[in-house]
């Protein structure tokens, strides 16, 4: 039913997460990013505690498996939750319960980390794996997609996804989501398309903690834009 990709740029230092599951509205749940710490990821029976909580801990300069360990420990339902973490030394820790439904499991790899629950079998997490890995030369929300577009092939359901990526600022680089699609993965990537034409441009000015008013001047977005286009035709 669900799967997930926490993964950080080595380019950029960006984190990101890309989900996708049977499910209604999976971006509203699942993912959680602290810019510059460190993403998690909750999953199975859900406990948004543990993402809300967790940025927090991470935030307080706790790593991976401390914030695990910290968040399980209060958690009753904890053998039916998943959650896998990544911090910003590139450290991962994850917990799949016993009471998760199969298939179900975790892998991990360099600047990495994927886990999934109610899968049509091991395939989905390694060939997200073996993709992810081998496009390294594509820019990081595709390299993502493409990821997860090869996990879903290896087998399981439709209905939504998300993909949510942070720099330095508090805000995201990238959020979007399907939350009710018969193509939830097509869509993201229609998406990140559409990010292209004037959202990464718009980007570029908005204000940062090191620039607290950001660029106003219209002009120099729409020369941005321009520019853009220009390489494209």
């Amino acid at each position: 039913m669900t799967w997930s990709i926490i993964a950080r740029d080595p380019a950029t230092g960006q984190f990101g997460i890309a989900v996708a599951t049977r499910f209604f509205a999976v971006g509203a749940r699942v993912p959680y990013i602290a810019a510059g710490l460190g993403a998690i990821a909750t999953q199975a029976f859900v406990n948004p505690y543990y993402g809300i909580d967790g940025v927090k801990l991470l935030r307080e300069g706790l790593n991976a498996h401390d914030v695990l360990a910290t968040l399980l420990a209060t958690d009753d339902g904890r053998e039916s939750r998943q959650i896998h973490i990544m911090d910003a030394s590139g450290a991962i820790a994850a917990h799949t319960g016993r009471d998760c439904v199969d298939w179900c499991g975790h892998i991990a790899g360099s600047g990495f980390s994927i886990a999934g629950n109610m899968l049509a079998g091991a395939d989905v997490l390694d060939e997200t794996a073996k993709t992810y890995i081998a496009n390294d030369s594509l820019p990081f929300p595709r390299r993502l997609l493409a990821a997860m577009r090869a996990g879903e092939a290896a087998g399981r359901g439709k209905q939504s996804a998300a993909l949510q990526i942070h720099g330095e600022e508090e805000w995201p680089a990238l959020d979007i989501r399907a939350d009710d699609h018969p193509d939830p993965l097509g869509e993201l990537e229609r998406l990140e398309r559409v990010s292209q034409e004037l959202w990464v441009h718009f980007r570029s000015s908005m204000p940062t903690r090191q620039n607290p008013a950001g660029n106003t001047d219209r002009s120099v977005i729409d020369a941005s834009i321009a520019a853009s286009r220009a390489r494209q035709s």
